[in-house]
């Protein structure tokens, strides 16, 4: 099998390894404790940073163009490693799947993303975040975090079902999801998989929540069947879907793996992206000023529909530069499926590949003061000098998540349904203390309620 063609090969790529491997372990540990101080320094080492998991060498490509090299050559560094943890909690949905697999599934689904099915699945967003927002009452202190996830959650429901899940029912799956979501890390760096396998209460709770949150989808999913009407929503989009070439449809399985993977994706990553975002405004008052401005006259006191996003671009910055500085997907994997060459390295087959989009978007190579939030670097020649492929919060590629779009339409209208009406403020002694797991979470972030 022909090897695939070297990303860039007409210039020099600095190779590294990372320091401070422990036999056996490797650099388990750093990953373990701080993982994200680790990830970000490794760009200092080289475009490419040889890292040790366990007994297994990997390699972490640290520049966008070896990035982009990866992302899009999925038949050479194909899904593996982390993915396959995954598979316990999403099957073997879109995200995870491999290859003709992969390509059936995304053919099928795509067309529930286009830009009109967005509009129709958003038409509530903003309602639902005015019924929840409507029960604050000024001076009291919310934890941010949670009540966007509580929010996202109901969104999240409504979206892909539109109808049939109360309240309860709607809690619990929140519950399940987050406690499958804190175990899945874990579970990922862990060197030799031995831990999960015991009967620890941590490994029982999250085997039952797992389990429940699959019980809850699939009794949806048949009570859909049964009923067999067109709710318009997505659930009813995956079930009608059909190849448009052999009019092969998703089976019972295939559509629960999608929609476990879309609540996780629907609810996990987009509520810390807008705890993230009303934290970051809360302690900066220009921003917020300006965001606070731009919704007063975009809005005139209504609230915001699908169509109202053009008018919000300044909006769409502050959410731009939140998911630079705090990516949800903040670290995968790829396998190489095939002896290759990638950063001037020759990568034997099975090596696994580490890219990281919170390692790209604080490299101070790529953007200057990168810790720094500044929400200006998507505006005019600043926007256009970012290099390409820095940013990547969604990946890249036939493998870039296939709900970005909606992601991003749902959480520009939170944000300004938000910002119509209060004034978010970190409570005393707030400090904001990201947590990789799965996906980079906000954690705990209390904040006290004004009202405009």
């Amino acid at each position: 099998m022909p090897t695939a063609k070297p990303a860039a090969a007409d210039r020099s790529w600095r190779t590294g390894a990372a320091p401070g491997a422990l036999p056996l372990l490797g650099h388990v540990l750093p990953l373990w404790r701080r993982p994200l101080d680790f990830i970000a320094s490794l760009p200092a080492h080289g475009d490419l940073v040889e890292v040790r998991l366990g007994p297994s060498r990997a390699y972490l490509a640290a520049h966008p163009e070896l990035v982009r090299h990866v992302l899009l050559n999925p038949r050479v560094f194909d899904k593996g490693g982390v993915f396959d943890k995954a598979r316990q909690l999403l099957g073997n949905s879109l995200s995870v799947s491999r290859g003709e697999e992969h390509r059936f599934q995304r053919r099928l689904i795509q067309p529930a993303f286009h830009t009109t099915k967005i509009a129709a699945y958003t038409n509530a967003v903003a309602d639902d975040t005015r019924a929840v927002t409507d029960a604050w009452c000024p001076g009291e202190t919310r934890d941010i975090s949670d009540a966007m996830h509580a929010l996202l959650m109901r969104v999240a429901a409504r979206t892909l079902f539109s109808t049939g899940l109360d309240d309860t029912v709607i809690e619990e799956a929140r519950h399940c999801l987050r406690t499958v979501s804190q175990g899945i890390y874990k579970r990922t760096v862990a060197p030799l998989g031995v831990m999960e396998k015991l009967p620890t209460p941590g490994n029982r709770a999250y085997d039952h929540a797992n389990s429940r949150l699959r019980e809850i989808v699939a009794e949806m999913i048949a009570r859909r069947r049964r009923s067999d009407a067109d709710h318009g929503d997505l659930l009813s989009t995956l079930l009608r879907a059909e190849h448009p070439e052999t009019g092969e449809r998703l089976d019972d399985r295939q559509v629960l793996d999608q929609v476990v993977t879309f609540l996780v994706a629907g609810s996990e990553t987009t509520a810390s992206t807008l705890a993230f975002v009303f934290h970051l405004m809360g302690t900066l008052p220009e921003v917020e000023k300006r965001v606070h401005a731009e919704v007063d006259e975009a809005l005139g006191g209504r609230t915001p529909v699908y169509d109202d996003l053009p008018a919000l671009p300044y909006t769409r910055n502050v959410i731009t530069e939140a998911l630079r500085l705090y990516p949800p997907s903040w670290m995968a994997m790829r396998v190489a499926a095939e002896d290759t060459e990638l950063g001037g390295r020759h990568i034997p087959a099975g090596t696994m590949i580490l890219y990281s989009a919170y390692a790209l978007h604080h490299n101070p190579e790529l953007f200057p003061d990168p810790e720094v939030f500044d929400p200006g670097r998507w505006e005019g020649e600043r926007a256009r000098e970012v290099p390409r492929g820095a940013l990547l919060p969604f990946g890249a590629g036939s493998h870039k998540c296939i709900g970005d779009v909606l992601a991003l339409t749902e959480t520009a209208l939170i944000v300004a349904t938000v910002a119509a009406r209060w004034r978010l403020r970190p409570a005393p002694g707030t400090s904001l203390r990201p947590e990789p797991k799965a996906t980079l979470e906000a954690g705990p972030l209390p904040m006290i309620c004004e009202r405009r």
